[in-house]
């Protein structure tokens, strides 16, 4: 079984989706790779909102400045063609005028933020070994209990 780079994917599935959408067929022809693997991708990369693209805090904020002079439906233009909602646009918009109204606030450095989200995978990893354990723990307490039912059966049948 082939393997395809992570690039070689993203670039298969944008062209499946706005605002090219080019057919699988015309896709699977051009890069090689078969239908069913075009589509598996595209419906994964459709399923997690994870592969959305990550804009930065100055991206967002020249996103709110380059938007705040157009009307509605130039905005929603530019909404499609960047691949942002216009709730997203609002909010970060919402976001940019809280941050200058606030300049005592604490913010978190990068490296804090980084800190923070080990910290969360880490806790993240503890809680899931816990739940194997309590999970094999009850499998285990369950069959204890079925053998010695099965075993108090066969002494009642001995006496």
């Amino acid at each position: 079984m082939a393997r395809y780079g992570q690039e070689f994917k993203d670039k298969a599935v944008a062209r499946l989706l706005p605002p090219e959408s080019a057919s699988i067929k015309d896709v699977a022809l051009s890069v090689g790779v078969s239908e069913s693997t075009l589509e598996r991708w595209r419906s994964e990369a459709l399923a997690s909102p994870t592969q959305r693209r990550e804009w930065t805090p100055a991206a967002r904020f020249e996103a709110v400045l380059a938007t705040s002079i157009m009307d509605e439906s130039h905005k929603s233009a530019w909404c499609r063609s960047n691949g942002v909602y216009p709730h997203e646009l609002a909010l970060w918009r919402e976001q940019a005028i809280n941050a200058l109204g606030q300049p005592g606030e604490k913010r978190l450095s990068a490296a804090e933020a980084k800190q923070d989200k080990r910290r969360i995978k880490e806790l993240e990893r503890e809680v899931r070994r816990k739940d194997k354990a309590l999970a094999e723990t009850a499998a285990l307490l369950v069959l204890s209990k079925k053998a010695e039912a099965i075993f108090s059966k066969y002494k009642a049948e001995d006496e």
